[in-house]
């Protein structure tokens, strides 16, 4: 294999709480999965695209789209299945071919396209960091935020950084979900996605979307159709809604 040879580790489960058979839904004209599929195969990074599901419906539509699949043990499905594990079970799967790198992405993040996966990888390369996780500035910093611990209100972090103007205060970003990038060998040593050196990929708050409610995939459809339209996009909707991570 090449120096590089990198594999998409795409997870999906059959079952989603939320909205429920969500990685098939249809999201204007594909099934949901679909999207990254297309995305991880146009960017021609990777030897090998493939699917973790225990859905066969996820499996065929997977295949379908030019995906390999992997069949997921139920033990590994499971609301309460740790996707650290998940991923160990299809690199272990696949060890015997030999990969430097994994990207994982998820399903739920379909507006992740092929540049972001590109430009992830070169800058993953470019500064030679052990994990790349991609990222969304936050709206609300956490140095302004409160906890309560053992009945008594204390700073998220520190006293005096709730008085700091923000401007002073470092700016703060949340993984997205969409990409993660890391070393075969490492990963399956330490089972850790943020192996250090770690660097980020920053995406827009459009781009971070991920797909856990009816509203985010109404939301993501009407994204992609201005996109489409070359219309301005839909800020006062896209504020209204977030994005969480979900392996």
């Amino acid at each position: 294999m090449p120096k590089n040879s990198i594999v998409a580790i795409i997870t999906a489960r059959g079952g989603s709480k939320g909205l429920p058979r969500k990685n098939v839904l249809d999201l204007n004209g594909k099934p949901l999965i679909a999207h990254t599929i297309d995305a991880a195969l146009k960017s021609k990074l990777f030897s090998k695209v493939i699917v973790t599901t225990d859905d066969d419906e996820i499996k065929e539509v997977s295949l379908k789209y030019g995906a390999e699949v992997i069949d997921r043990p139920h033990e590994l499905a499971t609301d309460s299945a740790s996707s650290l594990d998940v991923l160990e079970h299809s690199l272990r799967t696949l060890e015997k071919e030999e990969y430097t790198h994994f990207i994982l992405l998820q399903p739920t993040s379909p507006l992740r396209n092929e540049i972001h996966i590109k430009e992830a990888w070169d800058k993953y390369k470019k500064l030679k960091a052990s994990s790349l996780i991609s990222v969304v500035e936050v709206e609300h910093t956490p140095f302004k935020m409160l906890i309560e611990r053992d009945g008594q209100v204390e700073p998220l972090i520190k006293w005096e950084d709730l008085t700091k103007p923000r401007q002073e205060l470092p700016k703060a970003f949340l993984p997205n979900g969409a990409i993660y990038i890391s070393e075969v060998n490492k990963f399956l040593k330490n089972k850790n996605l943020f192996e250090k050196p770690l660097e980020m990929y920053e995406m827009s708050k459009k781009e971070s979307i991920d797909i856990d409610t009816k509203d985010d995939l109404e939301l993501t459809s009407k994204l992609m159709q201005e996109k489409r339209d070359n219309a301005p996009l839909c800020q006062d909707y896209l504020i209204q809604h977030s994005y969480s991570t979900n392996l």
